[in-house]
């Protein structure tokens, strides 16, 4: 069996009493290190649970997980995802591989940051479509997130923004060459995200939020 524990939000105490188990249960455990990031060590993680945890990258999980498959297979094996385990699309392209190659897949929620922004005050069901706003770069700088912004506003619905983490990414020019070169790690600070906001309303033409919309 392949479990996909959702680890909750911020430390090694987070995860549920069925998650706890699949992990201290598995002959196996890898922990997704690049959609999101707990406020802990993964030492600390190997400590509480008294287990190995194998780092699982971007490149593992979306070119290299064949392996984990094939030892759920035989034996359980744990996927820990900081959140709740589908709150990326790579992991919902790794449960149908799984099921594609006959693995019995047993997903475990938590808490991600999806319901956690309700802590705002915000009332969850006055938010619109989600927004991800990835690091520009001086060849590409994709605007289309603002659109989202702006029909969300115009509606009177709130925007949660998902921002950009670089956690072990190809350079481009490693991309273009074929070897392996990586990008130091790269957290997009909530300043960044606005400027990039602003620009990309700017290009467009959006009025809908400008320098004195609050967040």
């Amino acid at each position: 069996v392949l479990y996909f524990v959702g680890l909750g939000l911020t430390d090694e105490k987070d995860v549920t009493m069925k998650g706890y188990e699949a992990i201290k249960n598995s002959k196996y455990v890898y922990l997704e290190a690049y959609t999101s990031i707990l406020m802990i060590n993964q030492s600390k993680l190997e400590e509480y649970y008294e287990k190995e945890f194998i780092l699982a990258d971007r490149e593992f999980v979306e070119s290299n997980s064949d392996e984990m498959i094939k030892q759920a297979k035989d034996d359980d094996v744990a996927f820990c995802v900081v959140g709740d385990p589908f709150g990326a699309t790579t992991h919902t392209d790794l449960f149908i591989r799984c099921t594609e190659m006959g693995v019995t897949v047993k997903a475990i929620h938590n808490a991600s940051i999806i319901n956690a922004v309700g802590v705002t005050g915000l009332q969850l069901y006055r938010f619109g479509e989600i927004i991800s706003i990835p690091f520009f770069t001086e060849n590409w700088r994709p605007y289309s997130f603002a659109e989202k912004m702006q029909f969300n506003l115009a509606r009177g619905l709130h925007t949660l923004c998902l921002l950009d983490i670089k956690v072990k990414e190809p350079t481009e020019e490693s991309l273009c060459f074929k070897y392996k070169e990586y990008m130091p790690p790269r957290f997009m600070s909530v300043s960044t995200a606005v400027d990039q906001l602003l620009e990309a309303a700017k290009e467009n033409g959006y009025e809908c939020y400008n320098e004195e919309t609050k967040c």
